[in-house]
């Protein structure tokens, strides 16, 4: 299995993504690699960790997922692999729940949602983002 750790989808695959049949609920699957420095475009906060630039935009993108009716879920730091192999293990997963692709879509092109963004850019490194179907317990 290969895979491409990147920060923000392609024109294609976002396009894919979106307009795919709507088929209700569903649970998004973050796998989160951080950089060792925040890196952000104005060159501000340099002195601050990949992960704690993304853990500003971790306590604003609850509020946003809530807006569109979803239910931010579980995260927390990988610790561990117990079955299969990889080259380096991801630094944190993140799950959320959203109601529709349409609310996950409206949640992502909102002016206050692409304000936060900016702290999610400095600290990925890259990240998986995987679409399941279900519901959070």
């Amino acid at each position: 299995m290969q895979f491409n750790n990147l920060v923000h989808p392609t024109a294609e695959q976002a396009k894919a993504f979106f307009s795919a049949p709507e088929d209700g609920p569903f649970v998004m699957v973050n796998l989160l690699k951080f950089k060792p420095k925040a890196d952000y475009a104005d060159g501000s906060d340099a002195d601050i960790s990949g992960f704690e630039a993304y853990l500003r935009y971790g306590r604003k993108v609850r509020h946003h997922i809530l807006k569109v009716g979803g239910t931010p879920g579980y995260s927390g730091p990988v610790t561990g692999l117990m079955l299969g192999e990889v080259e380096e293990l991801w630094d944190m997963i993140a799950l959320a729940e959203y109601p529709s692709l349409a609310a996950m879509q409206e949640m992502v092109q909102s002016p206050e949602y692409q304000e936060i963004a900016k702290h999610r850019d400095a600290g990925l490194a890259g990240q998986l983002n995987i679409k399941t179907k279900g519901t959070l317990a």
